[in-house]
């Protein structure tokens, strides 16, 4: 993990494919605070272009970071005012 952010809440969408990780994604980040980062671990590689897809098309949220490792992608996702 990056030490530019400090994760406020881990997602869990292993094992689930599109849409409910996106679904559960902005399920979580509706629930946190302005400047919160939500980390975000999926098995579904299809989760790499679908949460960069929809952090770039969502207002107040930026996509920080994508890691892909050994079969489990990470995203990092934080709320913007």
């Amino acid at each position: 993990m990056s030490s530019e952010y400090t994760v406020t809440e881990t997602l869990d969408v292993k094992g689930q494919s599109c849409p409910m990780p996106i679904v559960k994604t902005k399920q979580a980040i509706d629930d946190l605070g302005d400047g919160d980062v939500l980390e975000v671990v999926a098995t579904d590689s299809g989760s790499m272009s679908d949460i960069r897809g929809w952090a770039e098309g969502t207002d107040g949220v930026e996509l920080l970071d994508q890691v892909e490792s050994d079969d489990l992608y990470t995203h990092y996702v934080k709320k913007t005012a």
